[in-house]
């Protein structure tokens, strides 16, 4: 067996309402000076969080609107504010892009460090800001990750960073918080979940916890989404989805993912696409590639997401495959890269873009080429 590697918050809160003890956790991390980063929509929604900061002693000393998909540029302005306040603690509330910001924020704002620096595997300096992170949407898994990621609009292609100082000291993953979102959210953010879960599966580097994780956050989110997608306000399906992103979020540090998120890098990167629908879309079209090199895995996932299997594992994988067709499409997900505008003239440009995302490539159980990455595009064209 190989060596088994896990990395997480110090502490993980899961449940209806845990988002109203933030303060609780802040004053565990002796923290009182907050810097807040989320979204506008969200900030909207926040008042009762916030106002149990305020009576438990806190104080707000800034707050950053983050946009969707932020860029390089877009987060040096945000550094630079924040490098002129005085905090003890940032607490991001939001999606994916604004909790990676948070974490950012929390690791460099003391520092020396400029993003640059940053991009790759293990290269920020440190942390001496505490960092405290509750998602509102059931996708990312940002929450519990050891990354965050920028869009680098000189290269035009998402970037990572890599690092344990980007794990939260505390992570609270509130389903309530969730209800509000929009149903085409709803969809792209628990497809990026499921994505998170099948490549943390379908990995070189899988090992047995992170499959225990895998596997039941697939089985959450694929019987459930749907239901959370046309109904908003069920709130069992609403906290499986958030149980199985949290999950997914968890695979991330450990084993990370493979070949699906390195060819979504340049559709979000190129054309501003979506995380979630680049992923959604990708999906079935990696998985006939990777089919081949691990049968096995796939009819798992595919009994996961409860199929039976009829004895033959090839047919059982392949009817996982069209599961996952079937539900992103149920989920109102564009299924065509020609439904986005990008010309097939492309393809060649996001291949050779793909093909720079090595530290996502490695852990995918093909090896995947340049021509591979053509060929994956025109199926999904």
């Amino acid at each position: 067996m190989n060596i088994i590697k896990l990395q997480q918050p110090g502490e993980i809160v899961f449940g209806n309402g845990c988002s109203m003890n933030c303060a609780e956790a802040l004053q565990s991390l002796n923290a009182r000076q907050v810097l807040l980063v989320t979204t506008k929509s969200v900030l909207a929604r926040s008042k009762n969080i916030l106002d149990s900061l305020a009576n438990s002693g806190c104080t707000l000393v800034g707050t950053e609107l983050v946009g969707p998909e932020p860029t390089r540029a877009q987060f040096d302005a945000v550094l630079e504010r924040a490098r002129k306040l005085s905090f003890d603690v940032v607490l991001g509330i939001g999606g994916g892009s604004a909790l990676d910001v948070s974490k950012l924020i929390a690791s460099l704002a003391r520092s020396s460090q400029s993003i640059g620096d940053t991009f790759g595997i293990g290269r920020l300096a440190g942390r001496e800001i505490s960092l405290v992170c509750i998602p509102t949407t059931a996708g990312t898994g940002s929450e519990v990750s050891p990354i965050a990621v920028l869009l680098d609009e000189a290269d035009k292609l998402k970037k990572g960073m890599v690092s344990r100082y980007l794990i939260p000291d505390v992570a609270m993953v509130d389903p309530l918080l969730t209800l509000s979102v929009p149903q085409d959210i709803t969809a792209a953010t628990g497809m990026d979940a499921l994505t998170h879960c099948i490549e943390g599966y379908i990995n070189k580097f899988a090992h047995p916890t992170t499959d225990t994780y895998a596997l039941r956050g697939i089985e959450l989110i694929s019987g459930n989404l749907l239901k959370a997608v046309k109904n908003g306000d069920d709130s069992d399906a609403r906290a499986n989805v958030a149980l199985g992103s949290l999950l997914g979020g968890l695979c991330l540090g450990p084993v990370g993912t493979a070949g699906v998120h390195a060819l979504s890098y340049p559709l979000g990167g190129q054309f501003r696409m979506a995380h979630g629908v680049s992923n959604s879309m990708l999906l079935p079209h990696v998985a006939r590639f990777n089919l081949p090199q691990s049968p096995q895995r796939h009819a798992d996932v595919a009994r996961a997401m409860g199929i039976p299997c009829n004895g033959d594992t090839m047919q059982t994988a392949l009817r996982g495959v069209e599961f996952l067709e079937k539900l992103s499409r149920d989920c109102a997900i564009p299924q065509h890269l020609a439904d986005f505008g990008i010309p097939r003239e492309a393809i060649p440009g996001m291949a050779n873009s793909a093909m720079q995302v090595t530290r996502l490539l490695k852990n995918n159980v093909r090896t995947v080429t340049e021509s591979d990455a053509c060929a994956i595009y025109e199926a999904a064209f």
